[in-house]
């Protein structure tokens, strides 16, 4: 028997990024216990298939095609939410795009354009949703940030590392402001999660995977669906007193020291074998 604490029915999620990959398992998560959900991508027709997969489930689905990276679009997106179900219990903080390159010459152009996707269109989402909780006197927000935010990855991330890394600080700034108001902000952390952008990254170096996999000491990369439970944790009231957190999603990775060795790492030293 499922606990009532994480029963989310009767309220309302907005999550970026459904079209596909972790924003379409976040949304799938909430659904599944009940959360009618706002389904926001650039990709309209990829949001509007998944409204249709969850309908099943029997809760409202409202697909919205949205740039999340455009203040004006988010905006306008909110006031959809408004007219359709007049308020906003969760924010799921998915999508993001980035731009990587060489730190040495990197384009200033990069940089903004990843600043704008990974914190400015990111803080506009935050501030549209809280707005809204604050009236209600309670919600949950729940922002996804990469390792990379954390710790470096090297390989030319750096417009990526400096924008999760704000959206980290943003998510305890945050945190802090609005809690003592009812609104929770956390952050999930995920190492490398399959993706079909990822996909292809290792299939072009196939020594990609084994760098990967090096760092995890659970041995395999993520899947989109390892979201789910943490999200429902986060976004449900079984988390009521959980705020300002940066929840680690990474088998392992952030709790390993680089230096460190695992069961079964590729080219582990021999007594780790």
């Amino acid at each position: 028997m499922a606990h009532t604490l994480f029963n989310l029915c009767d309220r309302v999620a907005v999550v970026s990024g459904a079209a596909s990959g972790l924003g379409k398992a976040m949304a799938t998560a909430l659904a599944e216990v009940g959360a009618d959900v706002v389904l926001a991508d650039i990709n309209g027709e990829g949001a509007q298939g998944t409204a249709h997969e969850l309908e099943a489930l029997g809760v409202r689905a409202l697909p919205v095609a949205c740039d999340m990276s455009n203040p004006d679009q988010i905006r306008t997106l909110f006031s959809t939410v408004d007219r359709a179900y007049g308020r906003v219990d969760i924010l799921g903080n998915v999508a993001g795009n980035a731009r990587g390159g060489d730190p040495l010459t990197v384009p200033q152009a990069d940089v903004e354009f990843t600043m704008q996707n990974l914190i400015v269109g990111r803080l506009v989402a935050c501030q549209e949703a809280a707005q809204r909780m604050v009236r209600e006197g309670k919600g949950s927000i729940i922002n996804l940030i990469s390792i990379a935010g954390i710790t470096a990855l090297g390989r030319n991330h750096l417009p990526y590392s400096m924008g999760m890394a704000g959206a980290a600080q943003m998510t305890r700034e945050l945190s802090t402001e609005w809690s003592g108001r009812g609104v929770r902000v956390n952050g999930i952390v995920c190492a490398q999660i399959m993706n079909a952008g990822l996909d292809e990254r290792i299939a072009a170096d196939p020594k990609l995977a084994k760098t990967y996999l090096r760092g995890i000491p659970m041995g395999r990369l993520g899947q989109s669906d390892d979201i789910k439970g943490v999200s429902i944790f986060l976004a449900s009231d079984a988390s009521a007193w959980i705020t300002g957190a940066l929840i680690p999603l990474d088998g392992g990775n952030l709790a390993k020291n680089a230096g460190g060795s695992h069961h079964q790492m590729p080219d582990a030293p021999d007594e780790q074998r």
